[in-house]
């Protein structure tokens, strides 16, 4: 008798830790990408671009986006719609005649303000993904984190660097930790790769740092 109910706690304990085990990876559904409205000067920016579109697709993954029909922005919407993908586009109504609204896409939301499409695309998804781009690209990833760092989401935000591409800003936020400017927990909340089928295993796989709310939602 003692021996069968050693076995049945043995057992209990088994499927509970496989339980936990299953429960630690995020169900990963919508993810927001961000990127260049250009395709820059090498050809492996716009397919990794395409392929990280299919990609998604064929994961079952939803592609939220910038909604433009340009640049990096267009491979990967279009990478993701040739595979049969939902992409959903978010857009500012002042962007719509230089960036050019994509006609195909799934849905395409409307914003007053390039703060609101950060909302919006925020609200979407269950993390982010950045790939080369300008100006545009970089504040749109550094308030991300930001409110990742600040706790007002736990969120997995990955940098797929294409090429190298992100190598010289990967050093500078290093810097920021040797400096004293950045924790180190919060340098490790970035995920970097340069092959997308393993950035997204480390995004499923993501535990965000126990931090405390610095400020609230409403008062970003």
């Amino acid at each position: 008798m003692i021996a069968m109910w050693k076995f049945y706690l043995s057992f209990q304990t088994d499927n509970l830790l496989k339980k936990e085990k299953f429960n630690s990876n995020l169900i990963v559904k919508s993810i927001t990408i961000f990127c260049g409205s250009s395709f820059g000067s090498e050809d492996i920016y716009k397919k990794q671009a395409t392929l990280l579109g299919q990609t998604l697709a064929k994961n079952h993954i939803q592609l939220v986006y910038g909604g433009a029909d340009v640049g990096l922005m267009r491979a990967v919407a279009d990478g993701a719609l040739q595979a049969g993908g939902k992409v959903i586009g978010v857009l500012p109504y002042f962007l719509q005649s230089k960036e050019i609204a994509h006609k195909q896409l799934t849905e395409l939301i409307l914003v007053e303000t390039m703060h609101e499409r950060k909302t919006k695309m925020n609200e979407l998804c269950d993390g982010v993904i950045v790939l080369p781009g300008g100006y545009g690209t970089l504040e749109e990833f550094f308030e991300m984190i930001t409110w990742a760092q600040l706790g007002l989401h736990q969120k997995p935000i990955g940098i797929l660097n294409i090429d190298g591409f992100y190598d010289d800003l990967i050093k500078l936020v290093q810097t920021m930790v040797s400096k004293g400017f950045l924790k180190q927990i919060n340098r490790d909340m970035l995920l970097i790769s340069d092959n997308i089928e393993e950035l997204l295993e480390m995004m499923k796989n993501y535990e965000a740092p126990k931090v405390g709310k610095w400020i609230s939602k409403d008062e970003v």
